[in-house]
């Protein structure tokens, strides 16, 4: 009996192992081990301290996105409004008793690791959204009413996320949000005033600087000010972008080999192992090495994309575009970011950058777009 009451049968039992998105696995595979890869040359030729963690890690994620996988996808649908309540309350706590590093207070000790509930969020929201648009009715899509409920769902943690502060999360959050509602069929004029909001809110952020309602925090601003004018403070504020299109430019056309890289052996490059780890690795593989993981990025999206379009389950089609997307935007804002294209807002590069809970929540995700892909109907 098909789960979908007639439109289609799924696979069950052990046949589900065939209908996996094999190609997606493997470039996920392969983005991780590049991940590794470049820990280990960070690090100065040693496992320790980032690549070992960040291969164990990678290996419970990676159960982890099976079992997700083999889970039939109309229960996560059903734990949907869980996993979002869960999420939200996670925001809160890290909010009163979360641990503070580099200026924002975005972390919950667990003892073995560092939970980043934001990083949590990211995947529930589009689970929200995408079942909230799976139960609402097409007509009534873009009513008004209908419409302020997603936007709420996501301005709360949008909200919880800011006052971390961790701007760069917030976007990613907004960007995501945005694309499930474009997907879902919402009126483009909706999105035309939200560009001319967030115009006037780009605009009350410059006002608001040196005034006692300041909306961003000064070290953000500093960050808007090396992304118009690195030189204003090269020693300072603009030390990291500076030092970024320094490795960025001397990798050249096919980079200065595997761990060979002076900007990054030498130390001249800050967070190489996090935000930045992708001036290293065009630094030490080049123009050719940086296009190349640039066309694995852009393949896992598009297969992504290409399973949402075949997929006649609504809910699994807006979760698997929905997550796409977030995807595409992580390593897009994470590549202009490097190369001074955006300001810094911390945003890692994903699969590659270390990061326990960043990691763990990809696999995780990419779970959900394969559980949708077997078991979309048939």
């Amino acid at each position: 009996m098909s789960y979908f009451d007639g439109s289609g049968r799924v696979p069950t039992g052990f046949a589900k192992v065939l209908y996996l998105n094999w190609p997606l696995v493997v470039l996920v595979v392969a983005v991780s081990v590049t991940g590794f890869l470049m820990l280990y040359s960070v690090a100065g030729g040693s496992y320790d301290p980032w690549a070992r963690a960040q291969m164990i890690r990678f290996g419970v994620g990676f159960v982890a996105m099976f079992v997700i996988a083999f889970i039939h996808i109309r229960v996560w649908r059903r734990v949907t409004p869980i996993v979002y309540i869960f999420s939200v309350i996670l925001l809160i706590v890290v909010y009163f008793f979360g641990t503070e590093g580099m200026g924002a207070q975005r972390w919950i000790n667990l003892g073995f690791m560092q939970l980043q509930p934001s990083e949590v969020m990211k995947v529930a929201l589009i689970m929200a959204l995408a079942m909230y648009y799976d139960w609402l009715p097409r007509e009534k899509v873009s009513r008004p009413f209908w419409v302020a409920v997603p936007l709420l769902l996501t301005l709360v943690p949008m909200a919880l996320v800011l006052i971390q502060p961790d701007l760069g999360t917030a976007i990613l959050l907004a960007a995501g949000g945005g694309v499930v509602m474009f997907l879902a069929g919402v009126s483009l004029w909706y999105f035309g005033a939200a560009l001319a909001v967030a115009g006037g809110l780009v605009a009350a952020v410059f006002i608001s600087r040196g005034t006692s309602w300041q909306l961003l925090k000064d070290y953000q601003y500093r960050r808007i000010d090396t992304f118009l004018d690195p030189s204003l403070d090269p020693l300072g504020a603009g030390y990291h972008i500076t030092q970024s299109k320094i490795a960025l430019g001397s990798g050249g056309l096919s980079g200065r080999g595997f761990m060979q890289g002076p900007q990054s052996r030498l130390n001249f490059l800050p967070e190489k192992q996090t935000d930045f780890i992708f001036t290293t690795f065009a630094e030490e593989f080049g123009f050719v090495g940086s296009i190349s993981l640039l066309a694995i990025y852009t393949a896992i999206v598009v297969f992504a994309v290409v399973s949402a379009i075949n997929n006649r389950d609504r809910f699994g089609a807006l979760l698997t575009g929905g997550l796409g997307a977030t995807f595409f935007f992580f390593f897009a804002v994470n590549m202009a970011m490097v190369m001074g294209l955006v300001p810094v807002v911390g945003v890692p590069l994903p699969l590659v950058s270390y990061g326990g809970t960043a990691m763990l929540v990809l696999l995780g995700a990419f779970g959900l777009i394969q559980s949708a892909h077997i078991h979309r109907p048939r």
